[in-house]
């Protein structure tokens, strides 16, 4: 494990994407695992940056997402593809058809998520895998819990995340309960792994995560350590010691 404590968000989110940037110039056709949420904004608007400014090519980049609520199609503006949308993908030279995000409407979610692990594999793998953290420990939709899925599943949200991502809609009764997300297991294979957090609501589960020293599926983002190429960019904010 590496740990990097950047001053600030602004900080955060520029060693990440220049962390991302070196694995880009160095793979032109690198697999990327995407996160959503507040907290990687910053992190692609440098790589947006990159790319008008460096003429960063994303042109042979694939991208898989994390996670997508059940019940939400792309064009709803709370889903997570329309966040990608936004906040990426039509600023940068990426194929839309070579980004991949959870389908929150498929039909039969029990194979769909089946398929989603093969088209990861059939891709090549994730080279690197950008991930937040919630204030639960979480990591994509795998909550604490006694056990935790290997493989993509359907996830069913605990009310701390709820609760978190009501932000993100008019009001809490219009978050979605379930959602695709990627399993524990999927995300380990990435063949390197950068976990982002900031601001001080995130400072307790980073402390837990760096100070115990265990692993456990109550905390499902300490699973991580286990991992050979494991980075933590955190703030000042995040980080108490």
């Amino acid at each position: 494990m590496k740990l990097i404590v950047a001053k600030n968000y602004e900080e955060l989110s520029k060693t990440a994407a220049d962390i991302i940037k070196e694995e880009v110039i160095k793979k032109p056709n690198i697999v990327l695992g995407l996160a959503t949420g507040s907290t990687p904004v910053g992190t692609y608007k440098n790589l947006i940056k990159f790319h008008e400014e460096e003429g960063l090519d994303f042109s042979k980049i694939k991208t898989f997402n994390l996670d997508e609520y059940v019940g939400l199609d792309g064009k709803h503006p709370s889903s997570y593809r329309y966040f990608m949308d936004e906040n990426l993908f039509s600023k940068i030279n990426i194929k839309m058809e070579n980004t991949y995000v959870p389908d929150g409407k498929a039909s039969d979610l029990e194979n769909y998520c089946k398929e989603y692990d093969r088209s990861i594999e059939e891709a090549g793998g994730i080279d690197v895998q950008v991930l937040g953290i919630g204030s639960n420990g979480h990591i994509a939709f795998n909550e604490p819990s006694e056990s935790l899925s290997i493989g993509t599943f359907i996830a069913s949200l605990k009310e701390t995340t709820i609760k978190d991502n009501s932000r993100f809609f008019n009001s809490i009764e219009e978050v979605p309960t379930t959602a695709i997300s990627m399993g524990i297991g999927s995300i380990l294979k990435a063949k390197k792994i950068i976990l982002l957090a900031n601001g001080k609501n995130k400072a307790e589960v980073i402390q837990q995560l760096l100070d115990k020293n265990v692993v456990s599926t109550n905390l499902p983002v300490s699973l991580l350590l286990l991992h050979p190429d494991f980075t933590i960019i955190v703030d000042e904010a995040a980080y108490k010691k």
